[in-house]
């Protein structure tokens, strides 16, 4: 059992977990993820790890709540517990010798996008960040990537805070200002990632973008992370989720993650039948 020691509402339907996890936070790295069940008979859900705290022996979780499990969760309170909670998993972000970035994230991606970015800020790295949201109601951790950017550019859709327009309009202006970056790092819904590589191809700065198919075991055993880089099949939960940005086939990518979205609208409205009657 795992015990949730906070429990922070980011927006409306934006949950943060920090959980007591000691021997996962003695081993995380950023890029990396867990997976966690609220039973043991329970749907296993990936998350990006979003912070950890070696000493407190805790590791933080930014949750969307989008589908019934993530709703079951959003019903869950400080001193509540998850049944299992496993990780560190994935291959950690790669860092080395990085000298300037720019780390682009889209909507609640950003919560795997800033702990990249406070990496490797602190490794002396200078960081540019894009990040973007629909609107200002929903905007997360500004605070936090303003203290580890160089540089900080706020997108939204709809223009109510920051420039108005997608994450690509942001990542575009830094270019043609002339800024060379080793590296674009870009976390995010899957289209968002798709234009973002297309740019960068355009400009030919090597970019990696952090994939999260739909996933079971997490061990490359169950095949549902696969995805298609290079030509060649990979799988996100042992091979990423990390990958070359240029070489993802995003269309095939989109066109699995809606495959259980029916099945997935109606556990979510059972979900929250169940809460209404329990609060009745």
């Amino acid at each position: 059992m795992y015990k949730i020691v906070r429990k922070e509402e980011l927006n409306s339907a934006v949950n943060l977990y920090e959980v007591e996890a000691p021997f996962i936070a003695r081993k995380a790295q950023p890029g990396q993820f867990i997976i966690l069940t609220l039973a043991n008979d329970g749907e296993r859900v990936p998350f990006t790890i979003a912070g950890y705290d070696r000493e407190k022996g805790t590791v933080t979780i930014i949750v969307q709540t989008i589908g019934a499990t993530t709703k079951k969760m959003s019903m869950l309170k400080e001193g509540d517990y998850f049944e299992n909670f496993v990780g560190p998993l994935g291959k950690p972000t790669e860092m080395e010798g990085l000298k300037k970035v720019c780390v682009v994230g889209g909507g609640v991606g950003n919560a795997i996008a800033y702990p990249i970015a406070k990496a490797l800020h602190d490794q002396g790295t200078i960081v540019h960040t894009v990040v973007g949201f629909r609107n200002k109601d929903i905007i997360i951790l500004e605070k936090e990537f303003g203290e580890c950017s160089d540089e900080l550019v706020i997108m939204t859709d709809d223009g109510s805070y920051g420039q108005k327009g997608v994450v690509t309009v942001g990542l575009q202006q830094l270019l043609d200002a002339g800024n060379k970056y080793d590296e674009v790092i870009t976390i995010g819904p899957m289209i968002m990632m798709k234009f973002v590589a297309k740019l960068t191809k355009e400009y030919g700065v090597k970019t990696v973008a952090s994939m999260a198919p739909i996933m079971i075991d997490g061990t490359g055993m169950c095949g549902g992370c696969r995805v298609t880089v290079g030509g060649e099949t990979k799988f996100a939960c042992v091979d990423g989720p990390d990958f070359d940005a240029w070489e993802i086939d995003y269309d095939e990518a989109m066109e699995r993650g809606r495959m259980y979205g029916e099945w997935e609208r109606h556990a979510y409205d059972e979900a929250c039948n169940l809460f209404k009657q329990e609060v009745k």
